[in-house]
């Protein structure tokens, strides 16, 4: 399932304190995500509203790069990031927005989406890699917690944007454990080629689909795309992809998929008025204790180029 070209050198292991900071800004910004997406989509299309999302954050990024003297990828690199761009962003971020704008409410969404980690610790074996004891009890919890999080929430309301949404956490995973075999542009270039790759598609996706805006955004829309360029795109997905290529542990990594829900039920709570029932605090604890397990413990993969050291 690797890419016939030979992958990049595996990058030198990052910092505690990166690793941390990055950790910090998926747990808390994309937490808040799900409701910029919400209010995004209101008067702007999904795909529509994605392809401006990716086009802007990935060409800001990319001419930034090109200034500070980051060559252009090569052909080979272009086309490693057009895979990865395509199954987690497309697949995986244009997956959730089109289950949202069928009417998905967050709350199924985050359900689904936290999945993610198994998937993730699923192709990590077929890849090769092995995930420890501690690290599934870890992902298990997690996945327990949420659900307890969002008991009210009901999946078979809306089987057609559950089924949508499935195939977020899988296409996310999936790319993100084949990245490391592709080639990959150095540094933050490789998430410029991949977002900029994600909202060229985005484009004819959504002619396909025909979307249209029937006048201007709001402006409730049009500070939410802003958030989702600058936090959600340009912040959040650089530090993901940092992690990815700093070849973080599977669990760790993919930690955030527990406690973006978190996230946000907490900003309900205190910018919506929301509720969190007794059964919501005991989900939260379970979580907590499930990124506990999967933060400290350790996994060993197949050989060197697969060892991960945070």
């Amino acid at each position: 399932m690797a890419d016939s070209a030979s992958p990049a050198p595996a990058s030198r292991p990052p910092t505690l304190l990166a690793v941390a900071a990055s950790l910090l800004v998926l747990y808390l910004v994309w937490g808040s995500t799900y409701l910029a997406t919400r209010f995004a989509i209101e008067t702007i299309p999904p795909y529509t509203m994605l392809a401006g999302r990716f086009l802007v954050a990935g060409g800001l990024l990319y001419g930034f790069l090109r200034l500070r003297g980051l060559p252009n990828p090569t052909p080979v690199e272009w086309r490693s990031s057009a895979l990865v761009g395509i199954l987690l962003l497309v697949g995986g971020t244009g997956s959730v927005a089109l289950a949202q704008s069928l009417g998905v409410s967050s709350g199924v969404a985050a359900v689904v989406v936290s999945t993610m980690p198994l998937w993730f610790a699923l192709f990590t074996l077929l890849w090769g890699g092995r995930v420890g004891a501690a690290e599934w009890l870890g992902m298990g919890l997690g996945l327990v917690g949420v659900l307890f999080l969002n008991a009210e929430a009901d999946l078979r309301a809306n089987p057609v944007g559950a089924a949508v949404v499935l195939l977020a956490p899988v296409g996310w995973a999936f790319g993100s454990v084949w990245s490391r075999s592709l080639p990959q542009p150095p540094g933050l270039m490789a998430s410029a080629a991949q977002m900029v790759v994600a909202g060229l598609v985005f484009i004819p996706v959504a002619v396909l689909r025909g979307e249209t805006l029937t006048g201007l955004p709001s402006l409730g829309s049009s500070l939410a795309l802003f958030y989702l360029v600058t936090f959600g795109s340009l912040l959040a997905y650089s530090a993901y992809i940092y992690l990815l290529n700093r070849r973080v542990r599977p669990a760790l990594l993919s930690s955030y998929a527990y406690v973006n829900p978190v996230v946000a039920v907490l900003l309900g709570l205190f910018f919506a008025g929301e509720r969190i029932s007794a059964v919501g605090w005991i989900g939260i604890g379970v979580i907590l204790l499930g990124v506990v397990l999967a933060v400290t413990g350790r996994a060993t993969a197949k050989g060197n180029s697969s060892r991960t050291d945070a």
